[in-house]
């Protein structure tokens, strides 16, 4: 590991007497500088070359007040014989040299390369191949240190992609994982399998088709603040590592196994676009009590909903039931979906003086022949 040299630039004051300084802030280029130092970000890494997002390059080492947010030179740009020539050749398809990045945690500052992605935003790419210097924070702040672990995970695994968890302390869980796979993978080939390899096999085989079916359920939308990697580490350590019983979201065991390796089998025989749903059906029956007046007006009203699949209007001391059907996913409980759906609705309406929600147990469903359903 590496040491980047101090600090401020001896230009600094200088810049600050700058007319283009007082351009707004949300307008400029971060200074490098001024993050790495706020970061205390001096250790080094190489990382190579790599494809970065565009929008994740936010300032300059030394130009940051000679082009705006988006990279457009400050000054006029019309006879600028560099990048015009640098615009030809990206329209060509002609290969240019990687620019060179400083990185500071999730974000990129250009050291050499200001024009080329310049041409590369006017030209509507997302993405510019980069030769990448990183620098670690040390600033002693919790987003810095949760920080600093996943990237040691990351490297360590030698993974291409960081695993996003926002809480410190929980990569043990994964690296657990990976040694258990590297075990087991070490057992069936009958040979030595590295750390590397084997947490290499188990993002392709175990992570990933779960993250997938975390991912594709939308169930992170019920989780605010959380990634879908932390759903996968919550699912994953209870499944595979603690076995324990879950209050909600019983319904998991049914999809996933709680042998490791038995869910890394099931998924091998998927592709991608055909892994399980984590999300099943529920139906409950609602019985209204109603004020004559308003009773067609609501019965009207659920006929509309899409969730309710029939309405009955009934004599005795139920005026009408309703059939529904909603959709939750495998966390959720079903009474904390009903209440939701209810309160939000038929509760809400004028008229409705009490409701009665029933969930069946054992049901059984005949055909129009009256037939009982094959065993």
């Amino acid at each position: 590991m590496a040491t980047t040299p101090s600090k401020s630039s001896p230009f600094d004051f200088i810049n600050k007497l700058n007319p283009f300084a007082q351009r707004k802030e949300s307008d400029q280029l971060q200074s490098f500088g001024d993050r790495q130092e706020s970061e205390q970000a001096y250790d080094s890494v190489d990382r190579g070359n790599s494809m970065v997002p565009l929008d994740r390059i936010v300032g300059s080492v030394g130009r940051y007040r000679d082009f705006d947010s988006q990279f457009n030179p400050i000054r006029d740009t019309s006879g600028n014989e560099r990048l015009q020539a640098i615009l030809k050749r990206m329209r060509e398809g002609r290969a240019l040299p990687p620019v060179s990045l400083y990185q500071i945690k999730d974000d990129y500052f250009i050291l050499d390369g200001h024009h080329r992605v310049t041409a590369a935003k006017e030209l509507g790419h997302t993405h510019i191949n980069a030769c990448i210097l990183e620098l670690l924070p040390s600033t002693d702040t919790l987003e810095n240190r949760l920080y600093i672990e996943k990237t040691e995970f990351r490297d360590k695994a030698g993974l291409a992609k960081t695993i996003n968890l926002t809480e410190f302390g929980q990569f043990a869980h994964l690296e657990w994982q990976i040694r258990e796979h590297q075990a087991w993978l070490s057992e069936e080939k009958q040979q030595d399998i590295s750390y590397k390899k084997a947490a290499a096999d188990w993002y392709r085989t175990i992570y990933r088709p779960l993250a997938t079916i975390i991912n594709n359920s939308g169930l992170v939308k019920s989780f605010s603040h959380r990634t879908v990697d932390d759903l996968y580490l919550y699912i994953s350590v209870h499944q595979w590592e603690k076995g324990k019983a879950r209050k909600y979201g019983i319904g998991v065991d049914k999809l996933i196994p709680k042998d490791m390796e038995e869910f890394r089998a099931q998924m091998a025989e998927h592709k991608e676009q055909e892994y399980p749903e984590m999300r099943r059906e529920i139906m409950a029956f609602v019985l209204l009590n109603v004020d004559g007046k308003y009773e067609q007006r609501i019965f009207d009203k659920l006929v509309a909903l899409d969730e309710v699949r029939e309405v009955h209007s009934v004599h005795g001391s139920i005026d009408i039931i309703a059939k529904i059907v909603l959709t939750r996913d495998l966390l959720s409980s079903d009474a904390e979906l009903l209440s939701q759906f209810l309160t939000s609705t038929i509760r809400q309406w004028k008229g409705v003086r009490a409701t009665q929600t029933l969930l069946p147990g054992i049901a059984i469903d005949k055909d129009k022949n009256g037939t009982l359903p094959a065993a």
